[in-house]
């Protein structure tokens, strides 16, 4: 750890940088923040989303997104660029001279420590954020509690769904490749420079963007008017930016990558929460009642269950030396 996340809350800050993050050899380095470290980060993190969105368009192909085939080839290049992107950390580490002290795989999140409630704990909290729209959906179901447990725990559910392309892509490749990309690699070449709180603001930027590139299929298949398609992109930009922002806040807590992606995979299953349908709903007093009771109840556990003692020392922490991650890290 480095020594201002060492050093007691509203203690003396350290002055300059963390001297155990960079080689002696290397000569002076850059303090946080500088210029130098900066472009360092911003150009490695655009490099790092182009590469992803670029993957996605090296197939010649005039079928449209959902298509099976579409899908199983970028499922190939999408896993090909996920598979690489730790050298974007290893290179930036390498023309920066910085060194965490740790290996490259515990930085990127994959480690055993903590991982029982690293798992469970920010997946609990995601379900208690979206506790209105759970509800919604059990209200609407026709199944009950007993009939939907058995399809759970029906291995020809999961048969079914694991031959699905959309569904593997919804649930499980967009999910992991994407917190890999965007939260994993680029988290540890930000903080350096902008510190670990507006690390997690500045992140959700280039995922958010990333998104863009759904515009360039709409508009090729004519899937509404050009205004309308825009104004979607824009919607999701703004969506997907505070949900990589909470990603992002979860994975400095935890240390860990397995609970950004459960996260990731839920969200994409429940989709955004159907307010419309909420305020229209035959119990539209008791659905609202969950909705508010759910993003309260979050904002009061956001914090507890992402408690960093319950996942151990926190690697990605010791990047940051400055006092602003005496909030995120502890």
């Amino acid at each position: 750890m480095s020594a201002a996340a060492d050093a007691a809350p509203g203690g003396p800050e350290a002055p300059g940088p963390v001297n155990s993050l960079w080689v002696p050899a290397a000569g002076p380095a850059p303090g946080p923040g500088s210029p130098a470290l900066c472009w360092a980060a911003l150009l490695a993190c655009l490099s790092l989303a182009c590469a992803y969105v670029g993957s996605l368009y090296v197939w010649n192909s005039h079928l449209p997104r959902d298509h099976p085939a579409v899908i199983k080839r970028r499922f190939t290049s999408v896993l090909i660029v996920s598979g690489l992107s730790p050298l974007f950390v290893w290179l930036w580490k390498e023309l920066t001279g910085i060194k965490p002290g740790i290996s490259l795989l515990v930085l990127l999140g994959f480690r055993l420590e903590g991982i029982v409630p690293a798992t469970l704990l920010p997946l609990l909290l995601t379900m208690v954020l979206f506790l209105g729209p759970l509800i919604q959906l059990s209200m609407d179901c026709p199944w009950d509690w007993v009939d939907g447990l058995k399809v759970v725990f029906d291995p020809r559910f999961w048969a079914l769904c694991l031959s699905d392309m959309r569904w593997l892509r919804n649930q499980v490749i967009a999910p992991l490749t994407e917190e890999l990309v965007f939260r994993a690699c680029m988290l540890p070449m930000l903080i350096p420079c902008t510190g670990l709180g507006p690390a997690i603001f500045t992140c959700p930027l280039f995922f958010g963007v990333a998104h863009f590139h759904h515009v360039i299929e709409q508009l090729r298949f004519r899937q509404g008017s050009v205004a309308s398609i825009f104004l979607s992109a824009a919607f999701q930009f703004s969506y997907t930016a505070v949900f990589g922002a909470y990603t992002a806040f979860i994975f400095i807590r935890t240390g860990h990558l397995i609970g950004p992606v459960l996260c990731h995979s839920f969200c994409n299953y429940i989709g955004f929460p159907a307010i419309c349908a909420a305020l229209e709903h035959p119990q539209r007093l008791t659905v609202v009642i969950f909705y508010v009771l759910g993003m309260v109840l979050f904002l009061l556990l956001l914090h507890p269950m992402t408690d960093p003692a319950f996942f151990g020392d926190i690697p990605i922490c010791s990047l940051s030396a400055t006092s602003s991650g005496f909030s995120v890290c502890s």
